[in-house]
């Protein structure tokens, strides 16, 4: 993948319905070559599914990455262990079978369950549980405006699979009028209650994908580390952070070469905000359906 492909996938990563020619201006391509390019991307396996589901501000949940050394569990069996779970949509595998699994949790009384679980089905003997902080409203206190529907609930099974396809086809298999498919979407989106995305899959290409463990000066200021943080952008992305390790931020990293890894991780240090910057680079990942993805398939 070259940086177009990068924030192509990003950009589909936050919303997989924009149209080509959203996409080619964002970009400044033609829709034809943007389309070749998301073609491209599918046929290799870097995407897999254009995906929707509901969004975390509608639902009462925990979101947690769990990271570590497997110690007891061949990496080849760990898709299977943990594909069935239930809360687990994703795994990436790293250097020296280290592991980063993400979690959504109907409740954080599950946490000590998960924490079992993965000890012993992913052979994580010594977990570390970072409940993401991210802003988003428990489900009694999301405005009645931003309520579903069972119309709603339809119309995201119907995408859940192909967050692409035509509203008109949504609207054959439902039984209602493209405009009010296509009404009721946008309402969705626009108050944040559905999340369209992809599966993404960037081990099947040859590029160099890392978690960098970003520690924190302390009282260093979050705006500038954001600001540090997109200044990267798109090598760095997609970032946690902890409200339970303050001084702790995981970032992905994207690069084309194992030198470009370096001097990146050697240009992060170079700023203010981190007190050290350490690099895993990942091999192969796994994304997983969750109870998220059943509460719509009900």
């Amino acid at each position: 993948m070259d940086k177009t492909d990068m924030i192509l996938c990003q950009l589909l990563m936050s919303n997989s319905r924009m149209s080509y020619r959203e996409l080619a201006d964002r970009l400044n391509l033609s829709v034809t070559a943007i389309h070749s390019r998301v073609q491209s991307l599918v046929e290799q396996g870097v995407i897999r599914r254009f995906s929707a589901r509901l969004s975390p501000r509608v639902l009462k949940a925990v979101s947690v990455l769990v990271f570590g050394l497997s110690r007891a569990v061949p990496v080849q069996e760990l898709g299977k262990r943990l594909a069935g779970q239930g809360s687990v949509y994703w795994l990436g595998v790293g250097g020296g079978d280290y592991l980063y699994i993400g979690a959504c949790l109907q409740d954080v009384s599950e946490l000590v369950d998960l924490v079992s679980f993965l000890r012993e089905k992913a052979g994580i003997l010594e977990p570390t549980v970072g409940i993401v902080a991210y802003t988003s409203l428990p489900r009694d206190t999301v405005p009645v405006e931003a309520k579903l529907s069972s119309l709603d609930y339809r119309i995201i099974r119907s995408l859940a699979d192909d967050s692409r396809k035509a509203l008109s086809k949504v609207s054959e298999e439902l039984g209602v009028s493209t405009r009010t498919v296509r009404r009721r979407l946008e309402r969705m989106m626009e108050l944040g209650l559905v999340d369209m995305s992809i599966d993404w899959y960037p081990d099947a290409s040859n590029d160099i994908m890392a978690v960098l463990h970003l520690n924190l000066k302390p009282g260093a200021d979050s705006d500038a580390t954001r600001t540090v943080l997109q200044k990267h952008w798109p090598n760095v992305f997609m970032s946690w952070s902890f409200s339970n390790i303050p001084n702790l931020i995981l970032s992905f990293a994207w690069t084309n070469t194992m030198k470009e890894l370096k001097e990146l991780c050697k240009s992060l240090e170079q700023e203010n905000v981190f007190q050290s910057v350490s690099p895993n680079v990942l091999y192969t990942g796994y994304v997983f359906k969750t109870w998220v993805d059943r509460l719509v398939e009900k």
